[in-house]
């Protein structure tokens, strides 16, 4: 059978969405999650559905994709297709030719799981391994502590408080109260959780958001920041503490989270919340343009 291509619209997001969930178990490899649409749809629902890619194959998806950013490409594969040859096929031309209308030319990323055939062939054509990424797992069978600060669930009315934390926290955080407004209004929201931790003098100084996948499924956490002029006194832990417990009441199995193993302090503040350590996992690279294949 072909495999096909698509750009979905905004009204035909269902499927990757529920392939995503479907998708999802406790020791996958670290993978694009449900979570990651839901914290994309700040942008609206029309700039989410230009940002993914899906390919299928006799009308069942195989693989979804999210364009993350200029040249970044997160892509996740059906578990009983990882190691599918055409498939790989496929999507590496895919990726690699830019009039596909995947990836540009020049210097680009792929994120995928580490067992995905894809990842052999593009280091055969000459892609370089890129920086290390910690991937963390909380197990939520057992109880989770009480955080020791204030946490409050966010709704519309105390939003703009969110919003300040989150562009405190991230240099070149665009997050406003209108983007929250949009990603709340998407289809994925009703399993999410917008958290925000308060001082002791009734301060904003932390937040998370955390995504479900359904009952049984890890959840994940994205975002998670602490103000820049709070950080130092355990908030961190505190907040990520309470988005494991948030994840625990929505039916999630565990909670997942990644970040930049040169994050020392990132990875040193899930650890302290519970968090353990996976493997390191690594995207790809290719630094200079493709060559014209010739096939």
């Amino acid at each position: 059978m072909t495999i096909l291509l698509r750009t979905p619209e905004a009204d035909g997001l269902r499927e990757p969405i529920d392939a995503l969930r479907d998708w999802q178990y406790d020791g996958a490899p670290m993978q694009l999650h449900p979570g990651d649409l839901g914290w994309f749809w700040r942008f609206g629902a029309e700039a989410t559905a230009a940002a993914v890619r899906t390919w299928s194959r006799d009308g069942e998806v195989l693989a979804v994709g999210l364009l993350d950013g200029p040249g970044l490409l997160r892509l996740t594969i059906a578990p009983d297709a990882r190691r599918d040859p055409e498939l790989a096929q496929q999507v590496v031309a895919d990726m690699t030719e830019p009039e596909r209308g995947v990836l540009p030319p020049g210097k680009v990323y792929l994120e995928a799981p580490t067992d995905a055939l894809v990842h052999e062939l593009l280091l055969a054509d000459g892609w370089e391994t890129d920086e290390p990424w910690t991937p963390l797992r909380r197990d939520l069978a057992e109880p989770v502590q009480d955080p020791g600060v204030r946490i409050e669930k966010i709704g519309p009315e105390r939003i703009h408080e969110r919003s300040a934390v989150q562009r405190a926290a991230f240099e070149r955080s665009t997050f406003t109260d209108e983007r929250w407004h949009a990603m709340a209004g998407g289809p994925l929201y009703p399993d999410a959780r917008c958290l925000v931790a308060y001082d002791d003098e009734d301060r904003a100084v932390a937040t998370v958001t955390v995504w479900s996948a359904g009952p049984g499924r890890p959840g994940l956490l994205e975002p998670m920041g602490v103000h820049r002029d709070h950080r130092g006194h355990g908030y961190g832990k505190a907040i990520t503490v309470a988005a494991a417990a948030a994840l625990q009441e929505l039916g999630s199995s565990s909670a997942i989270v990644a970040t930049p193993s040169s994050n020392v302090g990132g990875v040193a503040t899930y650890r302290a919340a519970g968090f353990e350590p996976l493997p390191e996992v690594h995207d790809r690279r290719r630094d200079a343009s493709p060559q014209p294949h010739t096939r």
